[in-house]
């Protein structure tokens, strides 16, 4: 069974400590309100994180929490120390709700932001600084599956250096896979310049989660070309309404439903918090176009 969610960065939720954010109980609302009977937890310390009060809000809206987000600088190892103490409180309070997905993204790195959706020109680890990388990851990744008992995914993310589909398959290919499964994202393997069925098709089997987004192939087109930021991608539109860009959402449907997926597909429109279009009718509005074509 195909369960829909969705997540606080639909309401523009980035980071916990953003004055601009929504109250989490009004995002809970709006979820629900919606149509959503599940929500991520988003960044940890935007929701509260003691499981009582989370608990009972949760109830009290008819949510359930799907997994949540570690979206940090996996590629800095003197950011390490941040990296786990967010792994850590976030397997804690997934934990806590019975959630059971963690998703583990590299954040943006200065390095990469100028070549988001240009793999041709990305500037790549050495050696050294891969495998170190990959050891930072698979640490969390172990963290969360055997100690926490989580299905974990690596989530490709533009600007990080998990966002072009050769480094998402070369990790997917040193990383055991009974530790480190997908969570795919269709917007974001859009953005970066690769076909989102065809890798569906091909890593079905360790994909364990997915995130659906849409991408706008103009904004997409102006954004990459002008060398735009990602955030501020996100403010001129670079993901729109499920169904109103490029991803063929019902051949998504098709590949998931012919694999037998099982489990929580969520609802992700990275918005700017601030910014014109609202959260609550973008939310509706991808529900209903989902509910249109059998989800």
């Amino acid at each position: 069974m195909i369960k829909i969610g969705n997540a606080p960065c639909s309401w523009g939720v980035e980071f916990a400590d953003d004055s601009r954010n929504p109250s989490w109980r009004q995002v809970l609302k709006e979820n629900n309100e919606a149509g959503y009977k599940g929500i991520e937890l988003g960044p940890i310390g935007y929701m509260p994180e003691n499981p009582t009060v989370l608990a009972e809000a949760l109830n009290e809206f008819n949510q359930e929490l799907i997994g949540g987000v570690i979206f940090r600088p996996f590629h800095d190892p003197n950011k390490w120390d941040e990296v786990l103490d967010a792994s850590k409180r976030t397997c804690e309070a997934l934990s806590a709700h019975g959630a059971s997905l963690l998703v583990i993204i590299d954040s943006i790195s200065p390095r990469r932001a100028p070549t988001a959706g240009r793999s041709d020109e990305a500037v790549q680890m050495n050696s050294v600084e891969w495998q170190n990388f990959k050891n930072r990851i698979t640490t969390i990744a172990k963290i969360g599956a055997e100690e926490y008992g989580l299905k974990v995914g690596i989530h490709a993310h533009a600007a990080g250096f998990i966002d072009f589909e050769p480094e998402l398959e070369r990790l997917l290919d040193e990383v055991d896979e009974k530790i480190l499964g997908i969570c795919f994202d269709t917007g974001h393997h859009s953005y970066a310049g690769f076909d989102p069925l065809k890798f569906m098709k091909k890593h079905i089997s360790r994909i364990n989660y997915v995130h659906f987004k849409d991408t706008n192939p103009l904004v997409k087109s102006r954004v990459i070309k002008e060398r735009i930021g990602f955030y501020d991608a996100c403010a001129q539109g670079i993901f729109c309404n499920l169904g109103k860009g490029e991803i063929d959402f019902t051949q998504v449907r098709n590949v998931l439903i012919n694999a037998n997926f099982n489990g929580w597909c969520t609802v992700e429109q990275d918005c700017d918090p601030n910014g014109k279009t609202s959260p609550i009718t973008d939310a509706l509005r991808n529900r209903e176009y989902l509910h249109s074509i059998g989800f």
